[in-house]
């Protein structure tokens, strides 16, 4: 049975918990790690750096996996360097190319912001049971594919 055909559950309230929790979760994200001067969307950047064994990425790679334009992208890599926590280097296969590289500093600071989060996390998923959480994972899984499966179609439709 479809979830349109079940009349006792509301249409659009997961919609609206969903986006409630990450725009809340996201806020307090933001407070908790403000003493260590990063925002969110910096951490987002050194995370994606410390996925590669060598916490680097050509830029254009990293703009691809955080999904934003250069111009964006720009910003928050200048703000990085500043701070000390990445380096920009040209790569030796194309010196055109920048290759972004995570510093100790930005190491460091990132082990920083993921004990925060760890311990955030851990708060917040206090009133959840183990169980619950995987139901809701594996729930969240599936819609998530089924996003990703719509977003394709949609974009093989624009193409003809």
């Amino acid at each position: 049975m479809k979830q349109s055909d079940t009349p006792t559950v509301s249409r659009f309230r997961l919609g609206f918990l969903i986006h409630d929790v990450s725009r809340l979760r996201r806020t307090i994200v933001d407070k908790v790690q403000k003493p260590l001067g990063i925002t969110r969307s910096q951490w987002w950047v050194l995370t994606n750096l410390a996925r590669d064994p060598g916490n680097e990425m050509m830029q254009t790679e990293l703009a691809n996996v955080l999904d934003i334009g250069k111009v964006a992208l720009g910003g928050l890599l200048d703000r990085l360097e500043a701070s000390g926590y990445i380096e920009r280097k040209a790569d030796p296969v194309d010196r055109r190319a920048k290759r972004i590289v995570m510093t100790p500093a930005g190491a460091t600071v990132l082990a920083g912001m993921e004990a925060r989060a760890i311990a955030l996390n851990r708060e917040m998923l206090d009133v959840v049971t183990p169980d619950e959480i995987r139901q809701a994972e594996e729930i969240l899984g599936r819609m998530k594919k089924c996003l990703m499966d719509m977003d394709a179609e949609l974009k093989e439709r624009s193409k003809g």
